[in-house]
Order: structure tokens, then C-alpha cells, then sequence
């Protein structure tokens, strides 16, 4: 309960960004208190510890921050997943809607192997649409996900309904609106 009202003054809430309407919840102040950003890893490794996670897939931009550091606490090797067309070998792709139009995520070539026990990281849930593709891509490769870790969960949004079918663990620190 300390680190998630400590994380809550930490971090910034942006109008209006990145358009009208949007409440942004901006995590980079976070990065300006290394101890805290520490304790948010432990925290999100900490569920995972007895799962045997071998990858973590960090999602693009800002699961490659905590990303590499929750892979190392647990002793697992890291996995990104991009946009579609930004990586040089890609392993598998899967696209999804967005509200309007649609988006597709890609992850490296050889980053997963069937087998693997794989965590997915991001810094938010939002709609879940991302999170899903990922965890689409995890199944595709024929590795298993064992759950979903997340720095803030946005309600509202109802992300969580979009990756039940899953049927992983969504760890949080923060949710919103509380």
C-alpha cells in the first residue's frame, strides 16, 4: 500500500494528451527516484518468482523500461514486441482493432521457443488490445503465458475483459480511477 501511494504521487497526469479527452498518466518522473522504481520491479517480479518464467516480452515503448529489469530479477532472458514494421526478423505478427482502424504487433525472430514460460509486461492497461496481441503471439509460438504485469490498470477501460480468455494472472501497482 506504500509503494502504490508513493507511485500515485510520482506520477504525472497530462491532459488532454495525446488528444482531447485523454487523461494521460505520464510514468517517466518515475525514472527520477531509482529506489522507488527498484521497489516497483521487486514488486512485479515478485508474483512470478515460483512460475519459472524463463522470458519476459516487454511491449513497445514503455514495457522496455521496467521490462529488462523485471527479466533480470527473475533470471529470464527479454523479448520485444513492436509495431508492426520495426523490426529487422521478425518471428510472428498478429494483428487487432483499434477503435478506429486496426494495429498489428510483431516480435523478434527466435526470441520465443515453444516451451517457454513467458511473462508480458507493460506499463498500462488500457483497452487490453495490445496486451492481447502479445499474449496471441506468446500462444502462436506455442509457449505459455504465465501471466500479464502491468505498473497501472485503467478500470474504466476494461482491458482486463480482454485478456481473460487467456486465463493468466494481470498483476498491477496502480489503478485507476481510486
Amino acid at each position: 500500500m506504500l509503494l502504490e501511494k508513493e507511485l500515485r504521487k510520482i506520477v504525472r497526469e497530462v491532459p488532454d494528451f495525446p488528444q482531447k479527452g485523454v487523461l494521460f498518466k505520464d510514468i517517466t518522473p518515475l525514472f527520477l527516484h531509482p529506489r522507488l522504481v527498484e521497489r516497483c520491479v521487486e514488486e512485479l517480479s515478485r508474483h512470478f518468482r515460483v512460475r519459472d518464467v524463463n522470458k519476459v516480452v516487454g511491449v513497445e515503448s514503455r514495457g522496455f523500461l521496467l521490462g529488462p529489469m523485471i527479466a533480470q530479477q527473475l533470471g529470464a532472458g527479454f523479448v520485444v514486441v513492436r509495431k508492426k514494421g520495426k523490426l529487422p526478423e521478425v518471428g510472428g505478427s498478429v494483428s487487432y482493432a483499434l477503435e478506429y482502424g486496426s494495429a498489428a504487433v510483431e516480435i523478434t525472430k527466435d526470441g520465443i521457443q515453444p516451451g517457454d514460460k513467458v511473462l508480458i509486461h507493460d506499463d498500462l492497461l488500457a483497452t487490453g488490445g495490445t496486451a492481447a496481441a502479445t499474449a496471441q503471439l506468446v500462444k502462436d509460438l506455442k509457449a505459455e503465458l504465465v501471466g500479464f504485469a502491468f505498473l497501472i490498470v485503467l478500470e474504466e477501460l476494461n482491458g482486463r475483459k480482454a485478456l481473460e480468455s487467456y486465463n493468466a494472472p494481470i498483476i498491477h501497482i496502480l489503478s485507476y480511477p481510486r
